[in-house]
């Protein structure tokens, strides 16, 4: 069971609404295309890891802040 669904982050969301409106830089492009390339890991993760949904749950990017300083996990599976 699925608890909480994927979105692309507001990052992602920013430099793709910059790449189709303005020139990037090199480095604007490079970290754009990892963002994207991150992104469709995550989902291909996610359509791989289906078949193990079956009485189990699924959370993904969990945000977690511990001592003052916040990090990401990308998929939790808790069976």
């Amino acid at each position: 069971m699925l608890l909480r669904g994927r979105t692309e982050s507001d990052e992602l969301l920013k430099m793709r609404s910059l790449n189709t409106r303005m020139k990037l830089s090199q480095e604007e492009k490079f970290y754009y295309f990892n963002l994207e390339k991150g992104y469709e890991g995550e989902v291909e993760f996610d359509r791989k890891a289906e078949i193990l949904q079956e009485d189990r749950y699924f959370i993904n990017d969990l945000l977690l802040k511990i001592n003052h300083s916040y990090f990401q996990i990308d998929s939790t599976l808790i069976s």
